[in-house]
C-alpha cells in the first residue's frame, strides 16, 4: 500500500474521463441517502399510520444500518468475484424491491423488515459505488470523484428534507414511492457504466461472515436496546437478566469480543496464505484507524443529530414534516456545499489540519446549540449552531473517506468500500440509539425529579400514569392521555408545564455531550497524515521542495 501521500496529486498527464459514470453512481448513493434522510423526516406519518412511539422510527434506521454495517465486507467479496457492475445492478433491484415493500407496509414490523431489506442491498451497494470509481478514474479525477460521492450523500440529505417534507404532510408513503421511481431509472442507467472484469478466483471467508456479522448485529442490537432493555440493571421490558444486569450492555461487549475475534481470525487467515474478508492492508496503519475512529464519531454525531431534531419539532412542537424541512434545511445545505468544496483545501492544507478545524466547528456548533435552543427553531442562534456544525460534519466527511481511498490500491477499492461501509452505518445505527436513549432516559428522570416535588401532580394521579414508560409525546398527546384520568385543569396545565421543560432540557444536555464527543475527537484527527500531496511523509525522508 502507497503512504506517499494521503491523497493523490495529480500527475497531468492521464485523459480526463466522462463524468457520466459519475452521474450514475452518485445516484447509487442517493439513493440509500435519501432512504435515510426521509425516515426522520417522515416520523409524525409512521407513528400516526403505525399507533407507535417515535422510537420506532429509529429502530427502523437502526435496522436498515444493521443490514448495512453486517454484510457489507461479504458485498464486498461478492461483488470482486462476480463484477462489480452486474452487482451493483442487482443490489439496485433489491432495493427497489424493498421500497414496495416500504410503500404497502401495514405494519411498522414489515416497516422495519422493509427497511432491514434495504439494508442488505445497501451492503451490495456500498462497496459496488467505491470499486466502480476506481473502475472509471484515474489520480486527482479520482479525488474529485470521491467528493462528488461525498456530495450526493449530502445533497440527497437535502432533497429528501425538502421534498419529503412537502409530500409527507399528504402521505408518507409518497416519498418512499420517488425512491420506487428513482431505483428503476437508476436501473437503466446502470448499463451506461464500464465493464468490470469478474474474479471467480476471489474465495468467501465465511467463518470471517459469521463473525463480522455476529459481531456488528450484537453492538448494533445492544445499543438499540439500551433504552427499553436499561442501560445497565435490567428493567421489567428486558427478555431476561443477568445477575439483575440488563442484557443490552452485555450484548454490545461480546460483539466486540466477537468483532476483535474476528480481526484475529483475519489475521491468522492472511498469515496461511488464504484471502480475509477484508484486506487487513485498508487498515495496517495508525493513520488509517485514525480515519476510521473519527469517521466513526462525526457519522454517529451526524445520526444523533438528524434523529433528535426532527423528534423535536414533530413530536415536541407538535408541528409538521414541512416544518422539519426548513428547520433543517441550513445544516443539510451547509453539509452539502462543504462536502463539494472540501476537496479545493487539499492541496493547501494537511488532512490532519483540516480534521481539527472540522471537529472545532462541530464542537463550537454543538456547545452553541446547548445554550441558546429554544421551543422556536427559526430564530437566528438557532441557525447559526446548525451551521456551524454543518461546516465540520460536510468537510470531515468528505476528507475521511478521501484518506482511506487514496492510500490504497486500485485491487482494494472493494475492500474500502467494505469498511466505509461498515464504519459509517455502524455509526449511524449507535449515534441513532445512543442518542434515543440519552434522550428518553433523561427526559424519565427529569420528570420524575420534577414530579416527586410538585404538590399539583398529586400522587394519586402519578398513579394513574405508567411512569415506567415515559417516551417523547406531543402536549396534545398528553392531554389526550391525562384526559382518561381524574386530572383537574389546573392539573392539566401544570403536568403541560413539567413535560415541555422537562423535553427542553432533555435536548440541552443531549447536545451538550455531542459538544463533549466532537472534543473527545481531536484525539485520532490528531493522528491524520500531516502532510500534503506530492509530499515525502516526515518518516519517510526530507520533504520535497
Amino acid at each position: 500500500m502507497s503512504r506517499d501521500s494521503a491523497i493523490p496529486a495529480d500527475s497531468g498527464a492521464a485523459l480526463r474521463a466522462s463524468w457520466l459514470p459519475m452521474a450514475v453512481i452518485a445516484m447509487g448513493q442517493m439513493l440509500m441517502s435519501f432512504n435515510v434522510a426521509a425516515l426522520p423526516v417522515s416520523m409524525s406519518g409512521m407513528v400516526e399510520r403505525f399507533r407507535t412511539a417515535p422510537t420506532t422510527v429509529g429502530t427502523a434506521i437502526v435496522m436498515y444500518s444493521l443490514g448495512v454495517s453486517g454484510f457489507v465486507m461479504l458485498g464486498a467479496k461478492l461483488g470482486q468475484r462476480f463484477g462489480s457492475k452486474i452487482f451493483f445492478q442487482a443490489a439496485v433491484l433489491l432495493f427497489l424491491a424493498a421500497m414496495i415493500l416500504m410503500v404497502v407496509a401495514p405494519t411498522a414490523p414489515v416497516m422495519i423488515a422493509a427497511q432491514g431489506l434495504a439494508g442488505l442491498a445497501g451492503a451490495a451497494l456500498v462497496p459496488s459505488l467505491v470499486a466502480l470509481i476506481a473502475n472509471h478514474y484515474r489520480g486527482a479525477q479520482q479525488a474529485q470523484a470521491v467528493g462528488f460521492l461525498g456530495s450526493a450523500r449530502a445533497i440527497a440529505g437535502v432533497l429528501a428534507f425538502v421534498i419529503v417534507g412537502f409530500v409527507a404532510a399528504i402521505d408518507y408513503r409518497l416519498a418512499f414511492g420517488l425512491l420506487i421511481v428513482h431505483a428503476a431509472v437508476l436501473l437503466l442507467l446502470s448499463f451506461k457504466l464500464k465493464p468490470s472484469e469478474p474474479r471467480p478466483e476471489v474465495k468467501i471467508d465465511v467463518v470471517g461472515v459469521v463473525l463480522a456479522a455476529v459481531g456488528i448485529i450484537m453492538i448494533a442490537f445492544g445499543f438499540n436496546n439500551l433504552r427499553s432493555w436499561g442501560a445497565l440493571l435490567a428493567t421489567s421490558a428486558a427478555p431476561r437478566d443477568v445477575l439483575g444486569v440488563s442484557p443490552a450492555p452485555i450484548m454490545i461487549v461480546c460483539g466486540v469480543v466477537i468483532l476483535g475475534g474476528f480481526f484475529v481470525w483475519s489475521h491468522r487467515r492472511q498469515t496461511g496464505g488464504r484471502t480475509p474478508l477484508l484486506a487487513l492492508e485498508v487498515i495496517d496503519s495508525p493513520k488509517e484507524w485514525a480515519a476510521v475512529v473519527a469517521l466513526f464519531l462525526i457519522v454517529g454525531m451526524e445520526g444523533a443529530i438528524n434523529f433528535s431534531v426532527p423528534l423535536y419539532i414533530q413530536i415536541i412542537q407538535g408541528r409538521s414534516s414541512m416544518a422539519t424541512s426548513i428547520a433543517m434545511m441550513p445544516f443539510m445545505l451547509t453539509v452539502f456545499f462543504t462536502a463539494f468544496m472540501v476537496v479545493r483545501l487539499y492541496k493547501r492544507f494537511t488532512p490532519r489540519q483540516i480534521a481539527r478545524l472540522g471537529f472545532g466547528l462541530v464542537f463550537v456548533g454543538t456547545l452553541w446549540l446547548a445554550f441558546v435552543v429554544r421551543n422556536d427553531w427559526s430564530v437566528a442562534p438557532v441557525v447559526i449552531g446548525l451551521v456551524i456544525t454543518g461546516l465540520g460534519q460536510g468537510a470531515l466527511v468528505t476528507l475521511l473517506f478521501n484518506v482511506l481511498v487514496t492510500a490504497s490500491p486500485k485491487e482494494l477499492a472493494g475492500d474500502v468500500g467494505s469498511l466505509r461501509g461498515v464504519t459509517q452505518n455502524l455509526a449511524a445505527a449507535v449515534g441513532t440509539a445512543v442518542i434515543g436513549a440519552l434522550l428518553v432516559g433523561l427526559l424519565s428522570a427529569i420528570v420524575i425529579g420534577k414530579l416527586s416535588s410538585n404538590i399539583v401532580l398529586t400522587p394519586e394521579l402519578q398513579a394513574q400514569l405508567d411512569l415506567e414508560t415515559i417516551n417523547f409525546v406531543s402536549n396534545d398527546r398528553l392531554q389526550s392521555v391525562l384526559s382518561g384520568t381524574d386530572a383537574t385543569p389546573e392539573q392539566v396545565v401544570e403536568a403541560v408545564r413539567v413535560n415541555t421543560e422537562a423535553r427542553l432540557r432533555a435536548l440541552k444536555i443531549g447536545f451538550l455531550t455531542l459538544s463533549g464527543l466532537a472534543l473527545l475527537a481531536f484525539l485520532p484527527a490528531s493522528w491524520l497524515p500531516g502532510y500534503k500531496p506530492g509530499e515525502i511523509p516526515p518518516e519517510k525522508g526530507v520533504r520535497k521542495a
